[in-house]
């Protein structure tokens, strides 16, 4: 019938890829950083020069094997949802998605089961392998900021705490009470709107253990990184507490919703060094080094292992 539209094929699903916006997100973060060393602390290559070839090799080395670890994860979800890859195919493709990593709560990563070139996810099925993940790392981060409660309540720093802030933890967990009661309530209408949520917490429950060890093990490299930093730097805190410092960063910058965390991150990981003793300008130091290290770092590998597979591999499509 002559005027009518033609009926688009249905194709693989594709994404395109935000490089200006990932350009200028670089751009300004790295303006911010080194104006914050300049300002108060040392110069970007007198930090460098601090840490050395030893330390910041260790400390890569452990970020890349996070990274593995987290890759060794997403394949065997992967895995369940019958996308069966290589190991080092399943690893490069993981890595792929952290170029999409400066997005708010970090939900740009969800598009890495879309890319496939071939026998793509569902938005469905990558949100619900992209819940799954942020369930493990959040239980895991958890964890590992006990530590941190220990050193708190050993420095009398809660019964310090000013009132303001002790107001305003009573008023969130009064508010975190609402939202959960309210989530209760209105269970059955969640549940249809968010069950993939509900098929996350599903796939946790297939081999528990395995998924588990990788995301500790994954978290407490990269924490221990964070420590050689520190110990490089001139900070004292030992392995326990610098991984827990990390870890409390790391889950309040996922709870400020901003892209990757930046901003929250940075400041509580400052903020709890300078508690610990450090001087301030080595404390910045040592944040802006752990985000090279824990970030940057991986939003490099993300976008070249996204080229590579775009480009050379062709097991990724973009628009």
């Amino acid at each position: 019938m002559t005027g009518e539209r033609p009926t688009p094929k249905d194709g693989p699903a594709r994404v395109r890829l935000p490089v200006r916006q990932l350009l200028v997100v670089l751009g300004l973060v790295a303006t911010a950083y080194a104006a914050a060393l300049l300002i108060w602390g040392d110069s970007p290559r007198t930090s460098l020069a601090q840490l050395g070839w030893a330390s910041g090799v260790q400390a890569a080395s452990l970020c890349l094997l996070n990274y593995g670890l987290r890759g060794l994860r997403w394949r065997f979800w992967m895995v369940q949802h019958g996308r069966h890859f290589g190991l080092w195919q399943g690893l490069r493709l993981y890595l792929a998605g952290y170029a999409f990593t400066p997005t708010p709560g970090n939900v740009g990563e969800a598009v890495r089961g879309l890319m496939l070139a071939h026998q793509p996810l569902g938005a469905r099925q990558s949100l619900v392998i992209f819940g799954a993940e942020r369930l493990a790392d959040l239980l895991c981060l958890l964890l590992l900021c006990l530590p941190v409660a220990g050193w708190a309540w050993t420095q009398g720093l809660l019964q310090k705490a000013p009132l303001w802030l002790m107001v305003g933890l009573a008023a969130g967990l009064i508010a975190a009470g609402i939202v959960l009661g309210l989530a209760f309530r209105f269970r059955l209408a969640l549940r249809r709107r968010l069950g993939w949520l509900q098929d996350a917490w599903a796939c946790l429950r297939v081999r528990p253990w395995r998924w588990f060890a990788l995301t500790l093990a994954a978290w407490a490299a990269q924490g221990i990184a964070v420590w050689l930093i520190c110990r490089a730097l001139g900070a004292s805190p030992g392995v326990l507490t610098a991984t827990g410092f990390y870890a409390v960063a790391m889950v309040a910058g996922a709870l400020s919703a901003l892209p990757a965390g930046l901003g929250g991150t940075e400041v509580v990981l400052t903020g709890l060094l300078v508690a610990h003793g450090t001087v301030a300008g080595n404390a910045l130091a040592i944040t802006v080094l752990t985000r090279l290290l824990t970030l940057w770092l991986a939003v490099a590998l993300g976008l070249l292992a996204l080229l590579y597979s775009a480009a050379i591999a062709r097991d990724i499509r973009l628009r």
